[in-house]
């Protein structure tokens, strides 16, 4: 199984000694909150897209998966599908940041392409994620990406309570990201592939 980290932080701090881009681990940035930094990781998965797309876009799946994500509901009941504009909400809790609640709305949603939140404003969020599903040869390459801002969000306190450490603060928020993506998408490629 491979699950490899994609990036982290912008294009300006992400290359290598050589020149390059260095893909393969994420790396310190000194990115700053209000810089926006995303991070990404995929995976091979031997599924058609159509397979895999029933398990990223079921939010459910997500509170099985995350030791932080305790609870989500569709915020308009369970009937229908994920669509564009449907919100749910998420109960998480964190050892260092306590709980709390968010309401997410889908800003994208094309099966079996790519499904994608914001948190809280869709218009200014305080986080956005998304799957994307590319057909490869005969599977699918799937990656998670996360986008942290722009609009504040919990991590703002301890950000506001320690400003000299906003860097590291970010980084080791983006490092729990990182393994929580890499932990979703080694299940969601073993759930899938025992299904085949």
């Amino acid at each position: 199984m491979i699950i490899r980290f994609l990036y982290h932080g912008s294009a300006a701090t992400r290359n290598d000694a050589a020149g390059g881009f260095n893909l393969d681990f994420m790396e310190w940035t000194g990115q700053l909150y209000a810089d926006c930094p995303t991070a990404a990781a995929e995976v091979w998965i031997q599924a058609p897209p159509e397979r895999v797309w029933g398990m990223v876009s079921d939010i459910f799946l997500m509170t099985e998966l995350s030791p932080e994500l305790q609870a989500v509901a569709w915020l308009d009941g369970e009937a229908a599908g994920p669509a564009v504009g449907r919100q749910f909400t998420g109960r998480s809790a964190h050892p260092a940041m306590g709980e709390w609640e968010t309401v997410s709305t889908v800003v994208r949603c094309d099966p079996p392409r790519c499904f994608a939140w914001a948190v809280g404003d869709p218009a200014h969020p305080a986080a956005t994620w998304r799957f994307t599903l590319t057909p490869d040869g005969d599977g699918t390459r799937l990656e998670q990406w996360y986008q942290m801002g722009p609009a504040r969000s919990g991590l703002n306190v301890a950000i506001d309570a320690m400003p000299d450490k906003e860097a590291k603060i970010v980084f080791v928020r983006l490092r729990e990201h990182e393994a929580a993506m890499r932990h979703n998408l080694e299940e969601i490629k073993s759930r899938t592939e025992r299904v085949g």
